[in-house]
């Protein structure tokens, strides 16, 4: 095939036009593992909250990879040295840094695969993908790693302000209709430079990031820690576990093989070689689906109940408070959905639990963001902005919900 008819364009309904670079980016979009990423939700359940959440992990991942070109311009037109090899590196760190969510992302490494986040997933995917790539890969990989020198690279790709967060935010407002999350990512990008190898954004960009923490706050709160999303997110969690718990007692469930096997098997990040990856590249949200529809007329009272929450969008109730909720406020609760329901004790925990929820805008824990101020001293943003706001920011604040069926309202 020849090289020009690999330099593709994308339509973009955020950005326009997104242009694949080079020859090796597109042979990665084409390849399966990355057009998996078409059948995962980039926003999980949220669709059930926000009809038009239906986008998917694939445009996120074009979306971040064409923002790092723009930032890439940017920083080589200030002066800053990059070379060739470093900003294919950076593309290919950037497109290829979600490739291993799972199915709904978060349900699935809570629940199916053992505590394994997906950015070991997403590690196993560019090493196999090296592989096959003859080597092509390498130097993306120690940036992803943070193992290169030039530490505003990985700043790019993972930080607090990042080309990652600056996309989904966006991307995530436009789809949602949450106009909160619209950040200007572009002006962003414009007021970025690089001092002593980091980060920095020019102090007269000091109002576009406070508007960026502020917008990163409030989707939280509206959209992704949104109370249905929340419960529609943990029944799903309840629903793989019962099927893996079934599944191990020897129960047949009708599914796809791929997630049969991750049913039948104690996956941790020891036991995932190869062979688990392929399995696990062949798994999207269609299987999850696919599995609920046919686990709604199952003999299981708790898996079929629970299948049909999420399929027919009728849900637990929950219920969000700042103060911490007592153990003992759920047990009449408990003993009477037991009796009407002919279940034990121990089965009604899952229809009525308990948790909390953690919304922090900026941390001081990690690698700050740094206005590079007029006299060319450079502070962290917190300390440069005048808005008091901007350290309330940084507080951690903490809700606690109880989720229970409705009918014990």
């Amino acid at each position: 095939m020849s090289q020009i008819n690999k330099l593709k364009i994308f339509n973009d309904p955020i950005y326009g036009f997104i242009t694949i670079p080079n020859a090796l980016i597109y042979d990665l979009v084409q390849h399966p593992y990355f057009q998996r990423l078409r059948r995962i939700s980039q926003m999980g359940l949220s669709y059930l909250v926000y009809p038009g959440a239906n986008h998917t992990r694939f445009h996120h991942a074009l979306g971040c990879m064409h923002l790092m070109q723009k930032a890439v311009d940017v920083l080589r037109f200030k002066g800053v040295l990059i070379s060739p090899e470093e900003e294919n590196a950076l593309y290919i760190a950037i497109l290829l840094h979600d490739i291993g969510h799972g199915p709904f992302s978060h349900a699935m490494e809570k629940s199916i695969v053992e505590d394994v986040h997906h950015e070991e997933i997403s590690l196993l995917f560019m090493n196999q993908l090296n592989v096959e790539f003859n080597g092509q890969l390498s130097l993306a990989i120690q940036v992803f790693k943070g193992e290169y020198n030039r530490k505003f690279m990985l700043q790019l790709i993972s930080s607090q302000l990042d080309m990652d967060r600056m996309d989904y935010l966006k991307r995530d407002s436009f789809y949602s209709g949450v106009a909160e999350g619209n950040v200007n990512s572009e002006r962003l990008i414009q007021m970025m430079n690089v001092v002593d190898d980091y980060l920095v954004i020019e102090e007269k960009g000091i109002y576009s990031v406070e508007k960026f923490l502020m917008s990163r706050r409030l989707m939280y709160w509206q959209a992704y820690l949104h109370k249905t999303s929340l419960v529609a997110e943990l029944i799903l969690m309840k629903i793989l576990k019962r099927a893996k718990e079934l599944t191990l007692k020897g129960v047949q469930l009708p599914c796809s093989e791929p997630l049969l096997f991750f049913m039948q098997n104690k996956v941790t990040i020891d036991t995932f070689d190869a062979e688990t990856l392929d399995l696990f590249a062949q798994l999207d949200d269609f299987d999850i689906i696919g599995a609920l529809k046919s686990w709604q007329k199952h003999d299981d009272f708790i898996l079929s109940s629970l299948s049909k929450m999420i399929v027919n969008r009728d849900l637990l109730k929950i219920k969000l408070t700042s103060e911490k909720v007592a153990i003992e406020e759920l047990q009449p609760l408990k003993e009477r959905f037991a009796l009407e329901n002919n279940i034990s004790l121990l089965e009604t925990n899952y229809f009525i639990f308990k948790g909390k929820i953690k919304n922090q805008a900026y941390s001081k824990e990690a690698e700050p963001i740094r206005i590079l101020k007029k006299d060319c001293t450079i502070e962290d943003v917190i300390e440069s902005s005048d808005q008091l706001n901007l350290k309330s920011l940084s507080k951690l604040v903490t809700k606690y919900y109880i989720c229970f069926p409705k009918q014990l309202l």
